[in-house]
């Protein structure tokens, strides 16, 4: 059976590098199903006939990609801003995730959650659970209702978690196995490994979970890297075998091509080479790291460097869900870093961000930066018709308006896997 033609028609803009954007305007993306066939100026006659959702003058970018979120802290989003991550994660997070014991509680946390993340156009996710099983089945569940992708976590910690967020050694492992076999035949968001980070997973735990991942080749992993320099020289404590923080990871064989490692404000140059070497992902989280007075993250240089580099809102030691949000303020962030190195370390452009929260997390997931054929359709139509009248702006220029002034009321449709969700 044929599947059917339509397209989309707007103006489109996309990267699919680090710097450079790309524009079409008053384009059209091909499609057959849920399936991208090509960009062009003007419908070719074989799609005569075919339906057009038309978006006049809005701007059609590919769907935004969230790397770094912990879903349980959501409701704590926007507050308890006055610690540094150590007893920030202490006093507030902790004590939120234990509420996810509660499966009642989670079920309206997360489809909350969910509905606030494709009404702001993000439709790919890297996100943390907490530590429990059926809590995380639920989160899934909520994603994929949605029409969110990617992966999500069961949170492995057992230790320095407190009374109510702390697991034994062998019930994180059993727990961790339950859930991979409940959740292998999932088809939208899928299982990722995920050790909290060092100090809340045993030697132990980091070996079990090295023996999941062994066992399991294409199961991903995620983790925090050098957030906050109170960590480090507590990671360095506790392994003292090792000279950096990547190496816990590494001798446990979680440090491997596709492991994803939120924050690396204080990788030096032997640790983002360790990261490029081995295909480890750098997701940068700007307005966490400006919350909790953690640094600035490298980006610019970790680009030239060749590390893979992608963003996350970080929820909640972010306080913004949007991805355009914290697209501009890593631009903000960069500029002080360009500021305090005597004006030497380039800052970022929306060139830069519009790929680090797009193009970034499609290479991530396996499609082409952009609007590439052959891939399914992840899209946002963006609207500034309620912004100041200004008739004289490119459209380059329009997109970073959208950017610095974002709300939901720019998001006008959503497309995710092809299938319009909004």
């Amino acid at each position: 059976m044929n599947k059917e033609l339509w397209a989309l028609k707007g103006n489109l803009v996309w990267a699919e590098k680090a710097g450079e954007m790309s524009m079409l305007p008053g384009g059209y993306i091909l499609m057959e199903g849920e399936e991208i066939k090509g960009v062009c100026d003007k419908l070719p006659e074989d799609y005569a006939d075919a339906r057009v959702e038309d978006y006049g003058d809005s701007i059609i970018t590919p769907s935004f990609s969230d790397m770094h979120l912990h879903a349980p802290q959501y409701p704590m989003m926007g507050m308890a801003m006055d610690l540094q991550l150590l007893e920030w994660l202490q006093n507030y997070a902790f004590p939120m995730e234990a509420n996810y014991a509660r499966e009642d509680f989670a079920r309206l946390t997360y489809k909350k959650l969910a509905k606030e993340l494709i009404s702001r156009g993000t439709t790919r996710v890297c996100i943390f659970s907490s530590l429990h099983r059926k809590a995380t089945n639920i989160l899934m569940d909520e994603l994929e209702a949605a029409g969110i992708t990617g992966y999500a976590g069961k949170v492995n910690m057992d230790r320095n978690g407190g009374v109510n967020l702390q697991e034994t050694t062998e019930e994180s492992a059993r727990e961790t196995r339950l859930w991979l076999e409940e959740n292998k035949d999932r088809k939208l968001v899928k299982p990722m490994l995920t050790p909290r980070f060092i100090p809340s997973c045993t030697d132990e735990l980091m070996e079990e979970l090295g023996k999941i991942a062994k066992e399991n080749p294409d199961l991903p992993t995620q983790s925090h890297l050098s957030e906050n320099l109170e960590e480090i020289e507590w990671v360095k404590q506790l392994h003292p075998d090792c000279t950096h923080y990547y190496q816990a990871y590494e001798k446990y064989g979680l440090w491997k091509d596709g492991t994803v490692m939120a924050h690396c404000v204080y990788c030096d140059e032997k640790e983002r080479k360790a990261m490029k070497d081995a295909g480890v992902w750098a997701i940068h989280c700007p307005d966490s790291n400006t919350n909790i007075a953690s640094g600035i993250a490298p980006i610019r240089i970790m680009l030239q460097e060749g590390i893979k580099v992608a963003m996350g809102s970080d929820v909640a030691g972010g306080a913004k869900l949007s991805m355009p949000e914290a697209a501009t303020d890593a631009v903000r962030v960069s500029r002080l870093r360009w500021l305090f190195s005597g004006k030497k370390e380039d800052f970022l452009t929306v060139a830069d961000v519009l790929y680090l929260i797009t193009g970034a997390g499609q290479e991530y997931f396996g499609a082409k930066p952009g609007f590439g054929a052959g891939d399914k359709l992840h899209a946002v139509v963006l609207d500034d018709s309620d912004l100041a009248y200004n008739p004289f702006i490119t459209l380059d220029r329009r997109l970073e308006r959208i950017f610095y002034q974002f709300s939901p009321a720019c998001v006008k449709a959503v497309y995710s896997v092809g299938v319009k969700r909004i």
